[in-house]
């Protein structure tokens, strides 16, 4: 009996000993829960499934794209289908993603758009960028201006958020596409990688891998997972991005350029099952994140506040979480996250937050549609 109670209490040792070291160490800032809320809501976009990206066209004019391969335009409460949509590859976390106005788009009329492109035999699919315009709500002039290789089966991590910085380069996102061993570090593939085009397509000449012999010449930097959420800051014009992270680990991070930021060498999650994937957080020569959530709270979409209707966050950025289902409120000083809260708590999956030419925010929540946040 005592041989017995000996075992047991060595196995209940171990056991913790194992779920011990199989956590990753939490993030350094709690969230804090919403004491009052300061804004009432409204839903002004109802009905919409898993949308993925907005686009304000002006305060009141706005294009939405469906995961599942429709592009929307609103105005005045009616929805339209705009026509003439690409074939999509619509599966898993693939389909129709997001969507970005040229910044001279009221004198060229360019709209970007990311998607999950098959290729001819429609045996795989990667990240594609398209430009085109639109007429009688129809797609006219219509580019593909990239178009990541190889074609895979991968149903996941596409990546896929665009944005413009200020001297009009087009960055964009593509996720590592579930290859993790080969994709992130590779600077010869695509896939895991942040990518700085002109807006027709073309290579600037100052990329940092232009002179490498195989490489991307479109990449930026290199060593993501899967980052949803691509910014451009109002004050310094950087592009912030999150990425999601696997078990715990998801990230901020600010891209510079050729910077490798780690992944998978480096990272504060675990596998899905609780293992370990490295030791290491931190190395030299890779690029530390901003911030780290542990555990995950799978972020997608992500606005700074430079609105005088929210006072009192302007500066602040927000984040979307999907597992938790919350808008988070992340205050900075200094690249610094120096605290969280949670905004619409249980509010549903939030997949994007944007803030309108005339300054109110506005959520995209799966399965309900578009909310407005509006100061009480």
């Amino acid at each position: 009996m005592l041989l017995r109670n000996l075992f047991l209490v060595t196995i209940i040792i171990f056991l913790n000993l194992f779920y011990c070291c199989s956590q990753s160490k939490k993030s350094n800032i709690k969230i804090d829960n919403e004491l009052e809320p300061i804004y009432t809501t409204k839903i002004v976009v109802p009905n919409l499934k898993v949308p993925w990206g907005l686009a304000f066209i002006s305060e009141n004019e706005l294009l939405i794209t469906e995961r599942s391969g429709e592009l929307i335009y609103f105005k005045d409460s009616i929805k339209k289908i705009v026509k003439g949509l690409p074939k999509i590859y619509v599966k898993g976390q693939g389909g129709l993603l997001d969507i970005e106005l040229h910044p001279n788009y009221n004198e060229n009329g360019w709209i970007y758009i990311s998607y999950s492109s098959f290729n001819d035999k429609k045996k795989g699919a990667n990240t594609a960028i398209m430009r085109f315009r639109i007429k009688n709500f129809q797609i006219i002039d219509e580019e593909i201006i990239y178009q990541a290789k190889p074609f895979t089966k991968s149903p996941n991590h596409w990546g896929s958020r665009i944005e413009f910085d200020n001297d009009g380069y087009l960055y964009f996102s593509i996720g590592d596409r579930f290859n993790r061993d080969e994709n992130p570090q590779n600077i010869d593939i695509d896939g895991g990688k942040i990518y700085r085009i002109h807006d027709d397509g073309k290579i600037p000449n100052d990329n940092p891998f232009v002179e490498n012999l195989n490489s991307k010449k479109a990449i930026f930097s290199y060593g993501h997972r899967n980052p949803q959420g691509m910014v451009k800051h109002p004050n310094t014009g950087e592009i912030w991005i999150h990425e999601h992270g696997p078990k715990g680990g998801d990230e901020i991070n600010i891209i510079k350029k050729g910077e490798n930021y780690g992944w998978p060498r480096v990272t504060f999650g675990k596998n899905y099952n609780g293992t370990k994937i490295t030791n290491d957080t931190t190395l030299p020569g890779l690029k530390d994140p901003l911030f780290y959530w542990v555990p995950s709270i799978a972020p997608s979409g992500m606005t700074f506040v430079t609105s005088k209707i929210y006072p009192d966050w302007k500066g602040n950025l927000l984040v979307g979480s999907l597992s938790f289902q919350y808008l988070e409120r992340v205050v900075l000083k200094n690249e610094k996250v120096i605290k969280r809260e949670k905004l619409l708590e249980n509010i549903g999956r939030v997949r994007n937050v944007k803030q309108s030419p005339d300054g109110y925010l506005y959520v995209a929540i799966d399965g309900k549609g578009i909310i407005k946040l509006i100061p009480k």
